[in-house]
């Protein structure tokens, strides 16, 4: 059988991405353009620095990365591209851009889900993964449990009420002054604090509600740092810890009612974090369940797992019109029952 290579492109955030992937799960060439400079003296990303920082570097970047590959746009066998959610201008240049590519080439488009691109991103790095699986994808603007059943079937088990882990990780990287990005920088920092110094609450933790909650928890590491009574590290590793105790007990519910999966599986840009993975690690093994995790230049945004998802889509016979949609909010669980909280990312 001829293999088949997709062209990932990824913009719903603040990395600019292209990939060129085959479906025997090699990555032939993948670029990434961080933004970090642009947006460290805001503290955050500015939607509109973004979308322009993308519209400016696609292009050539897609074809550096051909060039990479040896390719031509000829050769490849289907366009996938973030179509959502995230920062709609974004989404909308890299979406844009792989439908022209589409309609100049008479390529298949393939519009992908930036959090199914997450969620099927083990399976690129481990040819072992079998569906179905139990996700905890943990991102910036994500922290949700699912069941992964196969190509576009999800069911979600828990989501967030308030904040994602990983918002919370840069809002307390921020409160204690350690700049932008914050996760990693604060990760680092709790190395050399002592977990127990600080007594930070656990929300959620026990209940039989399903869900997570890090707002409270970002709040009580604000006090911590105002109260001048504990060193910056102590917090992180305080901070870092809580977090990790709601993740397992989270988890452990999950476990309890989710019937026969093959694997626990971590994904997004908080599985970069070693600290979460060594606790999942322990919690997969107290089940008797492999511990899968993509390798951490997967766990960020970037557009290899993007062209993986879109192979996926092509092996199950998808693709998407030229007038697909960008989404600024996208759910992999539409039919999921609604919680409570304002800040429930989709």
């Amino acid at each position: 059988m001829k293999t088949r290579t997709v062209l990932g492109i990824e913009s719903s955030c603040d990395e600019t991405a292209a990939a060129l992937v085959t479906d025997g799960r090699v990555i032939l060439a993948q670029r990434i353009a961080s933004q970090d400079d642009a947006h460290r003296p805001y503290g955050g990303v500015v939607p509109e620095i973004a979308a322009r920082a993308h519209a400016e570097r696609l292009a050539p970047m897609i074809e550096a990365t051909l060039a990479d590959a040896g390719m031509t746009l000829d050769e490849v066998d289907a366009i996938a591209a973030t179509a959502g959610p995230g920062l709609i201008g974004g989404v909308m240049v890299g979406l844009v851009t792989a439908k022209a590519l589409a309609m100049a080439t008479g390529k298949p488009l393939i519009a992908v889900n930036h959090l199914e691109g997450h969620a099927l991103s083990p399976r690129l790095a481990d040819a072992s993964l079998e569906y179905p699986y139990l996700l905890l994808l943990v991102s910036g603007g994500h922290c949700q449990i699912l069941l992964v059943e196969g190509v576009g079937r999800f069911r979600r088990l828990g989501t967030t009420i308030d904040d994602a882990l990983g918002e919370a990780f840069d809002k307390s990287a921020k409160v204690l002054g350690l700049g932008y990005p914050g996760g990693p920088a604060l990760e680092r920092l709790a190395l050399e604090g002592d977990a127990r110094k600080v007594p930070l609450p656990r929300p959620l933790k026990g209940s039989q509600e399903p869900h997570f909650s890090f707002a409270g928890l970002k709040s009580a590491v604000l006090r911590a740092k105002q109260s001048g009574e504990y060193t910056d590290a102590d917090i992180a590793a305080s901070f870092q810890q809580a977090a990790i105790d709601c993740l397992i007990d989270r988890m452990r519910r999950a476990l309890a009612g989710v019937g026969p999966v093959n694997a626990l599986v971590v994904a997004g840009g908080v599985a970069a974090n070693k600290s979460i993975r060594g606790a999942l690690e322990t919690l997969a093994a107290d089940h008797s369940l492999p511990f899968i995790a993509p390798p951490l230049a997967l766990c960020t945004d970037n557009a290899a797992m993007i062209a993986w998802a879109g192979l996926e889509r092509l092996a199950d016979g998808q693709s998407d019109p030229l007038d697909v949609a960008a989404r600024p909010r996208w759910p992999l669980d539409p039919e999921a029952e609604a919680v409570r909280g304002a800040g429930v990312k989709a």
